[in-house]
């Protein structure tokens, strides 16, 4: 059992769970296509804190949090929570917000450019080259010698930090239920229309998300990682359980009515090519700098990793930044600000990447 999800069968069985839970999130009350998106529920969840007041994205999405105690449950009953800290906190951090920033612009992280494509959105496509092109920019620093620094073990409460937070905010959610209809109650907001006044059960959400991370966490799953060992190393473990969730999701979502294939009309994208792709490759870049996907870094936070934390609290930050200056995108296209925030976003990664490098003698 403690091997059996880090065998090729394994990381696919997860792929496929993941890839037949999210639709039936989106069935059960979820946004279109978004039955899990890692920094749409991020940014809804900035939102729910009044980090920002985009009043359509508010919700204290229960799926992140489950991810994170998922994997912390995980890591600790197969003795794997290990406290952690590397070096390089603030470029982390960095990574995080630019991250976030390139996803908004694309409106969706990997997960979600693969659900996306898995329900018929054509537009998915672009993000997908995008993600893979900014991965292997990313790989292109690895091969000459990019580190963030090696980690070193840290004391134990550095590695519950960010779960305490999670479940902090856990009991927030408890505490200030969802008023239908009012769009605050107590210290949360809450979207009372809009892609964030869309949510599955409270219940199955967290149960969802506690079962993904715990079999995340035993499987590694990450589709950053899936694209950098492909591109890197012809490594084609992890890109199954990436080909796996993709698979799975599209039939689940033919079995519940939820494929409609085209470019146009569909739920929270918007049809500029090049923005897709330009944000996607922002992201896939930031990713690759950091070490893992939005997902995956839920996970390491989840088993004591202190650097994920960090890169989790950037992508936060992340979300506020992109509704408060416009650089989020919406259906109707790229934010008045989102090709400023991109450049931005690219030269700083370029930075990072090109100064970050380990010196030979």
């Amino acid at each position: 059992m403690k091997n059996l999800f880090a065998s090729r069968w394994g990381i696919v069985l997860v792929g496929a769970v993941i890839g037949i839970l999210a639709p039936v999130l989106q069935k059960l009350g979820n946004p279109g296509n978004m039955g899990i998106c890692v920094a749409c529920m991020e940014r809804d969840m900035a939102g729910a804190l009044g980090l920002h007041r985009a009043e359509v994205v508010q919700y204290m999405r229960p799926e992140i949090i489950g991810f994170v105690l998922g994997s912390l449950v995980a890591a600790y009953l197969f003795k794997e929570f290990r406290p952690r800290v590397g070096s390089a906190p603030i470029v982390r951090f960095v990574l995080g917000v630019f991250a976030m920033i390139g996803a908004l612009v694309f409106l969706g992280c990997p997960w979600r450019a693969m659900l996306r494509l898995a329900g018929g959105d054509g537009n998915a496509i672009l993000g997908l080259l995008g993600l893979a092109f900014g991965v292997w920019i990313g790989t292109l620093f690895l091969k000459n010698g990019y580190t963030l620094g090696r980690t070193q073990s840290t004391y134990g409460s550095v590695g519950w930090i960010l779960p305490l937070i999670m479940l902090g905010f856990l009991v927030l959610l408890f505490v200030f239920p969802h008023v239908p209809g009012e769009p605050k109650s107590g210290i949360l907001f809450y979207s009372v229309k809009g892609p964030g006044s869309m949510h599955a059960p409270v219940a199955v959400s967290l149960a969802v998300g506690l079962l993904v991370g715990f079999l995340a966490q035993r499987s590694r799953f990450c589709t950053m990682g899936a694209l950098r060992d492909l591109i890197l190393f012809r490594h084609t473990h992890l890109f199954s359980g990436f080909v796996s969730l993709i698979v799975f999701a599209f039939l689940t979502n033919l079995i519940l009515g939820q494929f409609k294939a085209g470019f146009e009309g569909q739920p929270v994208a918007h049809t500029q090519h090049l923005w897709n792709f330009a944000g996607m490759a922002l992201a896939g870049l930031a990713f690759a700098l950091a070490g893992g996907c939005p997902g995956r870094q839920l996970f390491l936070a989840g088993e004591g990793d202190g650097d994920a934390a960090v890169f989790v609290l950037g992508m936060i930050v992340g979300a506020a930044f992109s509704h408060n200056f416009g650089l989020a995108s919406s259906p109707q296209g790229i934010g008045p600000h989102g090709i400023a925030g991109l450049v931005v976003g690219f030269a700083v990664c370029l930075f990072i990447g090109l100064t970050m490098r380990k010196k030979t003698a």
